[in-house]
């Protein structure tokens, strides 16, 4: 089973995984970037850009979902030296610290909570710059008209998106279309339809995506 609900955190969800007949599943590229609790550890699951089998990862797993481009500042690490990669939060910060914070997270009795706790303990303010870039991505807008709105040569975007979410603005822009396009999809809406509300040529050049990011096509995520 799976729940979620809005965080303390700026932009941020909390959610917890429980044990479940499936046993497994994949986790799709979102822009986001959690901290995790998982059998007395915490982790952090840096930005993919591609599916994430969790297939064999039993157990209950806690998690805090950051706002995309909000955990480097938080975590204090730049997206992209934790592209595609779960790392051992004792690899990013002193392992005195971890401990006592894996101590303290072990005894909650929300661990949840206690994710919270952990990033409004070292939460910077937001900058708006990159939310507006979210934004603007997700409404489907062209990369350089939001370049230029934001006052951002090419490099500098290209520079600060890598360290903010990890990767370049447009494989941003492609991860936010197809999760517009799941959405839709979920929802019922027809998928030649969908292709196009969610800003694809048509829906071959959707479903040629969704398998890109995902790893299975689009009627295979629907099902599952």
């Amino acid at each position: 089973m799976y729940e979620e609900r809005a965080s303390r955190v700026s932009g941020a969800v909390v959610w917890v995984k429980t044990p479940g007949a499936d046993g497994g599943g994949r986790v799709l590229p979102d822009g986001c970037m959690d901290l995790l609790w998982h059998d007395g550890r915490l982790l952090v699951a840096g930005p993919d850009t591609r599916a994430y089998a969790t297939a064999g990862a039993g157990g209950t797993w806690v998690g805090l979902r950051f706002y995309p481009g909000a955990a480097p500042a938080v975590l204090g690490v730049p997206a992209h030296e934790l592209l595609d990669r779960r790392v051992d939060l004792a690899d990013l910060w002193p392992s005195g610290t971890v401990r006592r914070l894996r101590a303290r997270t072990a005894a909650a009795d929300d661990p949840a909570a206690a994710l919270e706790r952990i990033a409004l303990e070292r939460e910077a303010p937001a900058d708006p710059s990159l939310r507006r870039l979210v934004e603007a991505l997700d409404e489907g807008r062209p990369v350089a008209g939001v370049a230029d709105e934001l006052g951002l040569g090419a490099r500098q975007l290209l520079r600060r998106s890598r360290a903010a979410f990890g990767y370049g603005p447009k494989t941003l822009a492609r991860v936010l279309r197809m999760q517009r396009a799941l959405a839709l999809a979920r929802n019922g809406v027809p998928l030649a339809e969908t292709a196009v509300r969610a800003g694809y040529a048509d829906q071959p050049h959707l479903s040629r995506e969704v398998r890109e990011l995902a790893g299975l096509p689009l009627t295979g995520l629907l099902g599952g």
